[in-house]
């Protein structure tokens, strides 16, 4: 399944996937873990150093080798040079699964030991000084959206998201390559203004959005949340000393969140299961191609100087069932 967790700067969404991580960890559930945010935060919420988060290798500079490992042998794709963010698969590419070695894991990728357990942690890595006047942060993101497009997933397999803040998401079409998406909201007006963004961008798409309240103190706080987003609210979650010792850098062991968040988390999980009965490959390989068609003529056919139109095979649709290319 694959979930991304969204929300404003400061709602606590780094924390609430990274818990969530934990959970499915501690549950025996393979993970990939992707820190697709401008601040790249998760890898210290997972328990790493500051060295350790440091070293983690940044997609962006493996795209080179990440484009040449999922062309395969796709005839439509004459080079990598003219893959963008938005490519989708096609008769001969390669496709990634979540419980596989492969050289793209092998260069992006690398073990977090979690209680229970160990997550494939993923990194866009940080917006730079070096990157300020002469880059836009969607290009780091490109190599996530590029893997998501050629991610075969199946039940029990999750591929959790830590997205960038705020409505950035929808710069590009990742916001429709998820099976839930858990949008983290405080109980302010502030903390509601991104939901309705959400709401209203992914109406037309079918993206599947549940409301996480986060840092909910009392009944007013909840019925405040009631009345602005409805039954969009799957869940609530209140203070937590195991937070609070994890962000000083001593967290006790997982099985000592408190009860009430543990049962949180069993209910964001319970909720993204549901998903699978309702998957459609066919509408998301159908949406894939029209964000990559949309960006083929804005900009990706003058950038590569090529046709990406004909990039797009009609006759694949991505599922379980598909083979990955040579």
């Amino acid at each position: 399944m694959k979930i991304a967790f969204v929300g404003k700067g400061g709602s606590g969404k780094t924390t609430l996937s990274s818990l969530f991580i934990r959970h499915l960890t501690a549950e025996g559930a393979p993970v990939v873990a992707v820190d697709a945010d401008i601040n790249q935060h998760l890898g210290a919420a997972l328990g790493l150093d500051e060295s350790e988060a440091a070293a983690l290798p940044p997609m962006g500079e493996h795209l080179r080798l990440i484009k040449d490992h999922l062309r395969g042998s796709n005839p439509r794709i004459a080079s990598a040079d003219t893959m963008i963010k938005t490519t989708p698969p096609g008769e001969g590419s390669r496709l990634l699964r979540v419980q596989e070695d492969n050289p793209l894991y092998d260069a992006c990728a690398r073990p977090v030991a979690l209680d229970g357990g160990a997550v494939r942690l993923m990194v866009t890595g940080p917006f730079t000084d070096a990157d300020l006047g002469v880059a836009c942060y969607h290009s780091k993101t490109g190599a996530v959206e590029l893997c998501l497009n050629h991610l075969v997933d199946g039940p029990g397999e999750y591929v959790v998201v830590d997205m960038t803040a705020g409505s950035d998401s929808f710069a590009s079409g990742m916001f429709t390559r998820f099976d839930m998406t858990f949008l983290v909201a405080e109980p302010t007006r502030k903390g509601v203004s991104v939901y309705r963004q959400y709401k209203e961008y992914a109406r037309d798409f079918g993206v599947a959005l549940r409301v996480v309240g986060n840092k909910v103190q009392g009944p007013d706080d909840l019925d405040f949340l009631r009345a602005e987003v409805g039954d969009d609210l799957l869940v609530t979650v209140g203070h937590s000393d195991w937070v609070r010792a994890m962000e000083k850098g001593r967290p006790p062991r997982f099985a000592a969140l408190e009860e009430s968040n543990r049962l949180a988390l069993r209910t964001l999980r319970e909720a993204a299961d549901a998903t699978y009965e309702r998957r459609d490959w066919e509408r998301y390989t159908r949406q894939m191609v029209h964000f990559h068609l949309k960006n083929a003529q804005s900009w990706g056919n003058e950038r590569t100087g090529a046709d990406l139109a004909a990039q797009v095979d009609p006759g694949f649709v991505l599922g379980e069932s598909v083979t990955a290319g040579a």
